[in-house]
């Protein structure tokens, strides 16, 4: 496979490249560094394994993953003490191995080196090149629009930042929401005389609720390691809108999971309903779209995906 073919590999599903010309030149080395990080802060849900996908495909094009287990981060975000981090963290760290990531795969806690002189002193020096507002301009949705916020949302984007640095990486992966932060990582790292990582952005899955995130501090998610009851209960009470096309959940599901792995969705239906069907994804979009689909129809289509995807999961963690 040449670069180009590994290009198009790696923009499928991704919103942007920053930028393609530097990404090639990271593709010529042996062995290039991909990383994404992770606050260990609850359920690990689809909405991780989109950044997870990825990371499958980098690893098989030749790329050294390494997930970050941003303890430390989870903490200046509220998300418990360090000790509850650290479990959740040693459960976020299983859910990532039973996803598919090879044994190659480097998981890195924050804490073992976010304490280190050299990383604190790149810390400092990014802070005195970091304006407030540039800094809000990197914080969570959430603490933007805080009127009070802590200053730990305004270190953790200049944390963030070093430990790209720290971890040696060529290629920073992350959602959208990382958008910001990653893009104040390429204008300041260089300042310090640090590599410049490219940055790819996967998209969002919004919410089982059609809310514009899934999260699990809402509840609006589908866990990688759900039973198939709840996987099963959670579809069925899912947000579908008849005909929408945009911003409905089981579409988004099917665009991100189903179709990058199989050319088609099976739906099983009485005979009385017209009996089963297997839909590309064109022709699942245009009978959604017309009404010729009911959104029960398709749901449970996903719901019968997911739970046969997600069974190795389930069976990796039983284990």
């Amino acid at each position: 496979m040449d670069i180009e073919e590994k290009i198009q590999l790696i923009e499928q599903g991704t919103l942007e490249v920053i930028d393609k010309k530097e990404l090639k030149e990271v593709l010529k080395k042996e062995q290039p560094i991909a990383y994404t990080g992770y606050e260990p802060s609850g359920k690990i849900h689809l909405g991780h394994a989109v950044t997870v996908q990825k990371l499958k495909t980098l690893q098989k094009l030749g790329f050294k993953i390494k997930i970050l287990l941003a303890d430390y981060h989870a903490f200046l975000n509220g998300k418990g003490t360090v000790e509850e981090i650290a479990e959740t963290a040693e459960y976020n760290k299983k859910c990532f191995e039973a996803l598919g990531l090879d044994e190659t795969t480097e998981f890195v806690y924050g804490s073992s080196f976010q304490l280190d002189p050299d990383y604190t002193t790149k810390v400092y020096q990014l802070a005195t090149m970091t304006t407030l507002k540039r800094a809000k301009r990197s914080m969570d949705q959430v603490s933007r629009h805080d009127d009070n916020p802590k200053v730990a949302s305004v270190i953790y984007p200049i944390m963030q930042t070093v430990d790209m640095a720290a971890l040696e990486v060529d290629v920073a992966l992350g959602g959208m929401e990382q958008r910001k932060i990653q893009m104040l990582a390429r204008e300041n790292l260089e300042k310090i005389d640090e590599n410049v990582p490219v940055c790819i952005h996967t998209p969002l899955l919004h919410g089982l609720d059609g809310d514009a995130k899934m999260s699990s501090s809402k509840g609006n998610f589908i866990a990688v390691d759900d039973s198939v009851e709840d996987i099963t209960k959670k579809i069925n009470k899912s947000y579908c809108p008849q005909g929408e096309i945009e911003d409905n959940p089981m579409i988004e599901i099917a665009e991100t999971f189903v179709y990058p792995n199989q050319e088609k969705l099976l739906i099983k239906r009485p005979e009385k309903f017209g009996g089963d069907i297997e839909l590309t994804h064109d022709e699942l979009i245009e009978n959604f779209k017309n009404g010729d689909l009911h959104p029960m129809d398709l749901k449970t289509g996903i719901k019968d995906f997911l739970i046969e995807y997600l069974a190795p999961v389930r069976e990796y963690m039983e284990e």
